[in-house]
């Protein structure tokens, strides 16, 4: 595929042109942070100021941000300009307590959309594509997020949103949709779909590539998808707090992530010690959005453990590389003395041809010892009642996890479609032990 890019001057700037951009944008984001009730408060009590910033490593003499303080200043407390200059808030469910919120102004819109749109081009979709984005509008970012930059990028775009299977794949088939965005888990329980109607994607559609994102996933997820479908899929990498999708994508390339350093300053630190780490070590990413006028956020610690991918990209953009994202350092637990990430979990899963796309890890407390109990579905035509089939299947599953998390795994093997599956992102992990 041919070198070409939607800002050339841009994402192909020498690193010391790119960290200069980056230098002259914090101080402008520090002055315009200054203006909100949190900041100005942290930055005169640590006597900061822009003049104190004259290179890149000088941002560590900041403070760091946490969701904490986003939800400990609900809702005004980090906006940087009147009510009056915002055109609209993205927001969390607030399900677990109070929502973090996002404030744009007209500004941090056309920005996002050109990041997105950038993004977007990156990894192959051109204005002559037909655009389905099969995720959630409204206050989650994914759907609005991507439907301002297929607008921006000139592609025609299918605002379909989430859910409704039968009616996506009638629109994919109507307009010949050649490009689609969703949640890696919805691809899986999609394609069960069509594979109900007497349909297969890679024949009954016109799709040549898809954008993937909003969960963590494994890449054995990600090969499983493209197998089902018969298409490149894209990694994508976005958060809220950081505007939403577009903060950083594959190219064609499919090397790891470009995280746009013209918007954003990236950091690896350790999430015990927040020291940075050295690049190609895993990490926790925090980030500085360096563009955004109604909300700008320094230091936020995204609890995303990732790290920087110390190579050049083949494509010749020189904005730095993220890995995928293993986990978050929060969703890490502890199981007989031993460290474990769900993504550990499934990694194993998707390697395994008789498992099916679902499966749900259970926290047990079981005679008084704490025990992980898999559920694992298995492919439509491989649950059947034969003892020794479905033994040999248990024991290689649990086989193959004691040797990646080192703790035996208690597996149960369910039919497939039992495990409910979440609106929205998958929910995993559910942690039913008695706490002491």
């Amino acid at each position: 595929m041919s070198k070409v890019y939607w800002e050339k001057n841009i994402e192909t700037l020498n690193r010391k042109e790119l960290q200069k951009l980056q230098v002259e944008r914090l101080k402008t984001t520090i002055n315009q942070a200054a203006n909100s009730d949190f900041y100005k408060k942290q930055f005169a009590e640590n006597k900061i100021t822009a003049e104190s910033i004259n290179s890149i490593e000088d941002i560590q003499k900041l403070p760091f941000t946490t969701k904490q303080d986003l939800r400990d200043n609900f809702p005004y407390g980090f906006r940087s300009v009147q009510q009056k200059e915002c055109i609209r808030l993205h927001s969390s469910s607030g399900t677990t307590g109070t929502p973090t919120v996002i404030f744009h102004n007209q500004h941090d819109i056309a920005s996002w959309a050109n990041l997105t749109a950038r993004s977007l081009f990156s990894a192959g979709v051109r204005e002559e594509d037909v655009f389905q984005n099969i995720c959630g509008y409204g206050l989650f970012t994914g759907g609005l997020g991507f439907q301002y930059g297929i607008e921006r990028l000139g592609a025609l775009s299918i605002p379909a949103g989430a859910g409704n299977s039968i009616r996506q794949i009638k629109l994919m088939q109507d307009y010949g949709t050649t490009a689609i965005h969703a949640i890696p888990s919805y691809l899986g329980h999609l394609h069960e779909v069509f594979e109900s109607e007497g349909l297969d994607p890679k024949k009954d559609t016109k799709l040549r590539l898809m954008v993937i994102g909003a969960e963590p996933h494994t890449e054995d997820t990600r090969r499983r998808i493209e197998e089902l479908y018969g298409v490149k899929a894209f990694n994508s990498f976005g958060l809220s707090e950081m505007n939403g999708p577009g903060v950083a994508f594959e190219c064609e390339y499919q090397n790891g992530l470009h995280i746009w350093e013209d918007s954003y300053i990236v950091e690896i630190v350790d999430p015990k010690t927040l020291q940075p780490v050295a690049d190609g070590e895993i990490g926790e990413l925090v980030m500085t959005t360096l563009d955004r006028q109604a909300m700008p956020i320094i230091r936020y610690r995204t609890r995303d453990l990732t790290r920087i991918i110390p190579r050049d990209c083949s494509c010749g953009r020189t904005h730095r590389m993220l890995d995928r994202i293993t986990g978050r350092s929060d969703d890490m637990f502890i199981i007989k003395g031993c460290n474990v990430f769900p993504m550990q979990i499934e990694g194993v899963l998707m390697k395994i041809p008789e498992v099916g796309n679902e499966y749900r890890i259970n926290l047990e407390t079981i005679n008084k010892n704490d025990e992980v109990l898999v559920e694992v579905e298995l492919q439509r035509e491989e649950f059947r009642d034969e003892y020794d089939v479905l033994s040999k299947i248990t024991k290689k599953i649990t086989h193959d996890i004691r040797d990646e998390i080192l703790v035996k795994p208690i597996v149960k093997l369910v039919e497939h479609g039992t495990i409910p599956k979440s609106e929205g992102k998958a929910v995993r992990l559910f942690d039913h032990r008695i706490k002491n």
